[in-house]
This record gives C-alpha cells, structure tokens and sequence, in this order.
C-alpha cells in the first residue's frame, strides 16, 4: 500500500487572508470542503501563498501579467505589474521559487491553486488590463512547477483533483 498523496494547496483558498486584499478565496473551493477538510484532519496539506513567499505584503495592491504568461516572465520576456506600473516581476518569480523548492522539499508532486491569479492561475489569468478580462496562459507558480511535472490543479478541476488524491475512491461519491 503506497502513502496518501499530499497536496500543495493556495493558502487563501483554506482560510488564510493571504490574497492581494486581505481576503481569502474559500468561497471558490465550497464544493470541496468536505475533501478539503479531510485531506487537512489526515495532514495531507501543505498550504503557501507564492505572492507571500515572493516578499509581498497583505494586503498589496492587485497585480496582473501584462501582455504575456508566467512561462514568458520566468523566460525574462515578460513583467508582473501593478495597476500604477511598478514591476512586481521580481516577487513573483522568488515567490515560484520558493513554492517550487516547498514542493520538493516535502515530496509533493500535485497543486490546488487559485484560478485566475498571475501566480496561481492555471489555463487562464487575467489579461493586464486590470479590466477582470481573462486570456489564455499559466500564472508565474503554475507555469515553474509544471516545468517541474507538478500536476495543477484549480477548483475547477475537483473530479480530477479528488481522482488523483483518492484514487481507489469510489467514483460515484460526491463531490460535496
């Protein structure tokens, strides 16, 4: 019998106030509390806020990823910025990092991240126009730790994300 999975899991999404304005993102995981519980009671969560790790502080003025995606500013061809222009690139990039070194220094090789974010998002983040327009494209987290084969995961995802957590799980239980 192999161990439970562990999961890297957005702090703000668990009931930290972590996000860009104090607030937390539990709202968007209300599906999978159940799981969500479970999986902390059995410590099989490792909560982060890249943004956190990066060095920026709560609250922090909302950033977006102008005209580009997380795999473009980890390649220096694009920048993080804040509605008045000030580069957060810098923070963003360490606090990847950081979350990438916290996945492999506790064996995890999955993530439930915050959609949207320009860390965390994962399909789609917000297009740097501060306009809430969404575009194609990873967040700064999601695309270095998919170039290091960590499975993301949104919630949007829970059946894949139950799936792969629990995967002798009957397929048939809820996903409340």
């Amino acid at each position: 019998m192999t161990a439970p999975k562990r999961l890297l899991v957005s702090a703000c999404l668990i009931g930290q106030p972590v996000r860009y304005d104090g607030a937390t993102n539990t709202n968007k995981v209300q599906h999978l509390e159940h799981w969500l519980q479970r999986w902390q009671a059995e410590g099989r969560l490792v909560p982060v806020c890249p943004e956190s790790l990066g060095g920026l502080p709560t609250p922090r003025p909302a950033a977006e990823i102008i005209n580009a995606d997380g795999d473009k500013v980890l390649d220096g061809l694009g920048q993080v910025e804040t509605a008045d222009q000030t580069s957060v690139t810098d923070q963003f990039i360490l606090g990847a990092q950081a979350t990438l070194a916290t996945t492999q220094r506790e064996g995890i090789n999955a993530a439930l991240l915050a959609a949207r974010s320009p860390s965390c998002g994962k399909g789609l983040i917000y297009d740097g126009s501060f306009t809430r327009q969404l575009t194609e494209g990873n967040g700064v987290t999601v695309a270095l730790l998919l170039r290091h084969n960590i499975q993301c995961f949104t919630p949007d995802d829970a059946d894949a994300l139950i799936a792969f957590m629990e995967p002798d799980q009957n397929q048939n239980e809820p996903v409340n």
